[in-house]
């Protein structure tokens, strides 16, 4: 009874191991890292910028990690995160296409989730000249003036009562009014 258990057991960790090193032969190269269970985390333990640091020390200035199923590069020196962010922005500057992303983004063709192409491009132009533009920033001012008065009013009134000041929630409550207002 425990034989054959043992026996697929054996063939799934043979074929997991050889579909891993299928993607290596691939065109998918990733920087050394430490081999991550996806789904059930990688800190190991420790708090996150500690485990980013220990890894640092381990495997150099650029590693992989695996967060749930997707892979990750991390880079932990300014002059190569200058590299890919400013020098190979293109190489770098799309993201990958998920199927939720596609159901809740018209498929994927938004603003926040199109790969970076000439659609992307357009919408970006659009947001930039009608939505951030000068004239309709200024058109604004009114309305933040008086959430910023109404924020500062409740501050103070707490304040007077001597209650503790929860900002987490005035923040909340500052946007409810304000679509409220709508």
């Amino acid at each position: 009874m425990l034989f054959p258990l043992f026996v697929a057991l054996v063939i799934i960790i043979i074929l997991s191991f050889l579909l891993t090193k299928t993607k290596r032969n691939g065109k998918r190269i990733l920087p050394p890292g430490p081999l991550g269970l996806p789904c059930i985390g990688i800190f190991d333990g420790l708090t996150p910028h500690l485990y980013f640091w220990k890894l640092f020390k381990k495997y150099g200035k650029i590693f992989s990690l695996k967060f749930g199923s997707s892979p990750v590069v991390v880079i932990s020196s300014a002059k190569l995160a200058k590299e890919v962010m400013k020098t190979q922005d293109l190489a770098f500057c799309s993201r990958p296409s998920t199927r939720c992303q596609q159901k809740y983004s018209y498929n994927a063709q938004d603003i926040a989730a199109s790969p970076y192409n000439d659609n992307w491009k357009e919408l970006r132009k659009i947001c930039v000249g009608h939505l951030f533009s000068p004239k309709k920033l200024q058109s604004f001012i009114p309305i933040r003036e008086d959430e910023v008065s109404r924020m500062i009013k409740k501050i103070s009134q707490q304040v007077a009562t001597s209650r503790i000041t929860n900002l987490s929630t005035i923040f909340d409550i500052s946007s409810k009014d304000l679509n409220n207002r709508k």
